[in-house]
């Protein structure tokens, strides 16, 4: 059985393998804060054949090549209302894939003595590899929502003896008592930026969140706070993380029957499947966000997070022209077949080419420069 350096070895060559180099700094911090400390003894590793289950008690070999390989642990499912054990459930906590992390802290780029807050504490792992980068736990403020995971991640922090500043309430309003803030390390989704990480940062200081616009394809975001108080940004990758929780599920209302039935000819899956440049168009033009159901044939639903009346269903068939049920005034699926054509006719650019600015009023998306900006501001409200 391979011992814990060579594991950790093992990892970092993989890992090189996959994203190519990983600055000495990060290597340093990967070598220094075992993961295996932050990994429950039960989980569920989501590896590229599927979710497999890992127990350290039924096999200990088969927990440990996990924990020192490339994919995501979850540690929690369903708010912890289901047991891990049964491998089954929403996932709502999870160790993140190495990959990922290093992915999202090569962009954060701490160094020595930087005032970093964490939002979202999740095992402690990346707050204990925040605190090796800056050199002082005492300068890494981590906030999590969960009581139970943010008490789980405490005496695993304790276990590695790394005491960053914990504290347990929602990570969207910050926390002021530690700022201002020289990085900001987001370890869930978010649809809108909180404008509080931007208050509470000073000028220069350098936010990297997981951005889900809502359609098919999450990215990271990587602004820099200006001294006017407001941020500037683009999309330099791809990453995906669990939403935030305050920005979780968008939920619809039932169906009353009121509803508006037609013919579409365009196929939902162009609108579900769009590139990452044309998910962004679409949300920022209309606002709306997409799921995904496939258990009876392919349906795309269309939601307004705004009002949960304001709903629609477009259905693949693939021997008639398409169909779209829309409940509510809003003409749901004109506005994203419009915002994908706008897109289209704009050459469809790619990611690379998109950019944020943040505001105390809220987000706005711009094509190439700030000057073209797409859609209206939008707030952490809407």
């Amino acid at each position: 059985m391979p011992g814990l350096a060579a594991r950790v070895e093992g990892m970092i060559a993989a890992l090189g393998e996959n994203r190519g180099l990983i600055s000495d700094t990060i290597v340093d911090a990967l070598r220094a804060v075992p993961r295996h400390l932050f990994v429950p003894p039960v989980g569920v590793a989501l590896t590229d054949t599927g979710p497999e289950l890992i127990d350290q008690a039924n096999d200990p070999e088969a927990w440990w090549t996990a924990v020192y390989g490339t994919a995501a642990i979850v540690t929690q499912l369903d708010g912890g209302a289901t047991d891990i054990g049964d491998a089954e459930g929403r996932y709502t906590s999870s160790n993140s894939a190495p990959e990922t992390v290093v992915d999202l802290l090569e962009l954060l780029n701490p160094q020595p003595q930087h005032r970093t807050l964490e939002v979202g504490t999740g095992t402690g792992w990346t707050a204990a590899l925040l605190s090796h980068l800056v050199g002082e736990a005492a300068r890494v403020t981590s906030i999590e929502i969960d009581p139970a995971i943010a008490g789980q991640a405490a005496k695993n922090l304790a276990t590695a003896g790394v005491r960053p500043r914990l504290i347990v309430g929602d990570g969207a309003a910050g926390w002021a008592a530690g700022a201002p803030y020289d990085r900001v390390h987001v370890t869930c989704g978010v649809h809108t930026v909180p404008y509080a990480w931007i208050e509470q940062s000073r000028p220069g200081a350098v936010i990297v969140a997981p951005y889900s616009p809502g359609f098919d394809t999450d990215q990271s975001l990587r602004l820099v706070v200006r001294p006017d108080g407001t941020a500037i940004g683009r999309f330099p990758g791809y990453t995906s993380y669990m939403m935030m929780r305050s920005q979780g599920a968008t939920p619809c209302d039932p169906d009353d029957g009121s509803g508006k039935r037609f013919a579409i000819r365009v196929d939902p899956r162009t609108i579900a499947y769009a590139p990452a440049g044309a998910g962004l168009v679409m949300s920022a033009l209309t606002g709306l966000r997409t799921r995904v159901s496939d258990e009876a044939g392919f349906v795309l639903y269309l939601v307004d997070p705004g009002d949960a009346g304001q709903w629609a269903a477009a259905v693949h068939r693939s021997d008639t022209e398409h169909m779209v049920y829309e409940l509510g005034d809003r003409r749901l699926w004109e506005e994203v077949a419009d915002a994908y054509f706008r897109w289209v006719s704009w050459g469809e650019p790619g990611l690379d080419r998109f950019g944020m600015t943040v505001t105390p009023e809220g987000q706005r998306l711009w094509l190439d420069t700030p000057e073209r900006a797409i859609g209206p501001c939008r707030s952490a409200v809407s």
